[in-house]
């Protein structure tokens, strides 16, 4: 549908839902390419890395199996579920109950959603970050949350503040979102940070919601940590994980969530109202992944850093100094000095050069003035859309 056309039909719930930024790029991309432009489109965090193999194979070998052609109810997971808190039990130490602490999920994108409408009702306040990923705004939307922005700033790290919250702010909020390594700001944490936000929480009987897309996307002796590591997390809090970056199966559409188990069985009956969970053969490439894949992800993450490295000293030698991430496949840079709007130095530099990147105001109010590289090209493409920069801000200066 096109841009700014109404819709007769449209809910209010869809009404509140603000436009993808992706779809804004992607139009911007249009418009390149009938230029006749290269495209670089540096815009959304959609990796360019192969699956690994034994995912490939896993499913395969299970599209020649007919007992994995019809529905899945919640019985024909437990693979999956077992699997995940194997790998659960060797990356961070414990081993939730496959039965009651883990879910599958079509992605982590898809059971944020449905978390919202499983735990929370109409009205109800939720503490989410500013800047934030865009799809977390229109689920709340989609939801009809009350929003309480934290704001993520600099000198704080992209921290939240909890100490900032008004005491009637935290009273009501029925959930507080988060997700480190971050997207798009790159920022990471500490267990410290993981143990104050916990006992904020519980002391307010919150949910938390941990995004945790990227806890293998990361660089050096880094390691993220899980929330649930920490005393009392299964309390209070649930964390999502998606195969779209651990292990590159963005178009797969797997995930799983694992935590409090009250908010899975609440998740799990809406879900049921609207799916029959995952195709057994992406399942079945799941596990293969989580149990045999480690190699792999070590090996992608020395990729993602060269990648960042490259971009960062590109970035350096055109005059755009930004600060070198722990974590993440994304740089958050600010914008060059003659620039104040994120939004109109992002179309100007699609249409002129090709380059796609993200605009920082997509991501909230706080992300104004920023722009977000994916690190979804190799580096001499990097380097590439890095030169295009520098000619960019010379013409525009």
């Amino acid at each position: 549908m096109s841009a700014g056309r109404s819709n007769r039909f449209a809910s209010k719930r869809v009404q509140a839902m603000p436009e993808s930024v992706f779809a804004t790029m992607d139009r911007a991309k249009a418009r390149a390419r009938a230029q006749g432009l290269e495209i670089i489109d540096l815009s959304i965090g959609s990796s360019d890395v192969a699956p690994p193999v034994v995912a490939l194979a896993a499913l395969r070998a299970a599209t020649h199996n007919p007992e994995t052609y019809g529905y899945c109810l919640h019985t024909g997971t437990e693979p999956l579920r077992r699997a995940v808190s194997a790998w659960t039990a060797r990356r961070f130490g414990f081993a939730p109950d496959p039965e009651t602490q883990v879910l599958p999920l079509i992605g982590s994108q898809e059971g944020f959603a449905n978390l919202l409408l499983a735990t929370t009702d109409p009205g109800d306040l939720i503490l989410a970050p500013d800047p934030g990923y865009p799809s977390y705004y229109g689920a709340i939307a989609l939801a009809g949350l009350e929003l309480a922005r934290m704001p993520l700033l600099e000198p704080n790290g992209y921290l939240p503040d909890l100490s900032s919250i008004p005491t009637e702010t935290a009273r009501r909020a029925k959930i507080l979102l988060m997700s480190y390594p971050n997207n798009p700001t790159a920022a990471v944490v500490t267990d410290a940070f993981m143990r104050e936000v916990v006992a904020f929480c519980r002391a307010h009987t919150i949910l938390l919601v941990h995004d945790f897309p990227y806890v293998d996307t990361v660089y050096g002796d880094y390691r993220a940590p899980s929330v649930l590591t920490q005393l009392g997390a299964l309390d209070t809090a649930v964390e999502l994980y998606s195969a779209s970056k651990s292990f590159h199966m963005g178009g797969f559409r797997i995930g799983w969530a694992v935590g409090n188990a009250d908010a899975l069985a609440a998740l799990a009956k809406v879900k049921g109202a609207v799916d029959f969970n995952q195709y057994l053969g992406i399942q079945h490439a799941a596990v293969a992944a989580l149990e045999g894949a480690e190699a792999d992800v070590r090996r992608v993450a020395k990729t993602f850093q060269a990648r960042r490295d490259a971009l960062v000293e590109a970035l350096g030698v055109s005059g755009w100094s930004v600060p070198l991430p722990q974590a993440s496949m994304y740089v958050w840079a600010p914008l060059p000095r003659a620039h104040a709007d994120s939004f109109a130095f992002a179309l100007a530099l699609a249409e002129t050069t090709g380059v796609c990147l993200a605009p920082g105001r997509a991501f909230g109010e706080q992300g104004e003035g920023y722009v977000r590289f994916a690190l979804v090209r190799p580096p001499e493409v990097l380097a590439r859309a890095a030169a295009r920069l520098r000619e960019f801000a010379e013409v525009e200066a």
